[in-house]
């Protein structure tokens, strides 16, 4: 038998996660309700060398990021709009509140809320599917993960 087979073959066997992996993969999702991304990247340093808990906690990490710039962007154009309708003269009390303000402010939060909703709800089902030892992709992130991994969907290594 060639060298390169037994090595595809013991990959192949390999890709099935143990027990202390799945348990990994799962806390890497649902830490990260409380730890943000520092919990998945704590797992992520520490259980590199294991694929399935490195995608696991590479989505997380990814989804961190998103949901961090997502924030910030979102807070920079909160305070665009109140300076910007501050500045602006508008007909009322001098001491009134912007109208933008009864607008802007509700969409922030609302914004704020789903993203919070997202969250939970992807940590409760991905947690889940990482206890069954399953290699399931959050949408668009898990693909770029296994981009960064090297990854084929069956948890192997795919070689350039």
């Amino acid at each position: 038998m060639h060298e390169g087979a037994v090595l595809e073959i013991t990959e192949a066997v390999t890709a099935t996660p143990t027990q202390d992996e799945r348990t990994f993969a799962v806390l890497a999702h649902a830490l990260q309700v409380v730890g943000w991304w520092i919990a998945p990247l704590i797992i992520f340093v520490i259980k590199r060398p294991s694929k399935f808990v490195a995608f696991h906690s590479l989505q997380v990490l990814l989804f961190q990021t998103a949901y961090a710039i997502s924030f910030l962007l979102s807070i920079a154009i909160f305070f665009a709009v109140m300076i910007s309708t501050v500045m602006s003269n508008h007909s009322g009390p001098p001491n009134a509140p912007p109208p933008a303000m009864f607008i802007v402010f509700p969409v922030f939060w609302l914004f704020m809320m789903g993203g919070w909703v997202v969250m939970i709800v992807l940590v409760i089902v991905y947690s889940i599917k990482a206890g069954r030892g399953e290699w399931a992709e959050y949408p668009l992130l898990g693909r770029l993960a296994r981009r960064i991994l090297k990854l084929a969907p069956d948890g192997t290594s795919i070689s350039n």
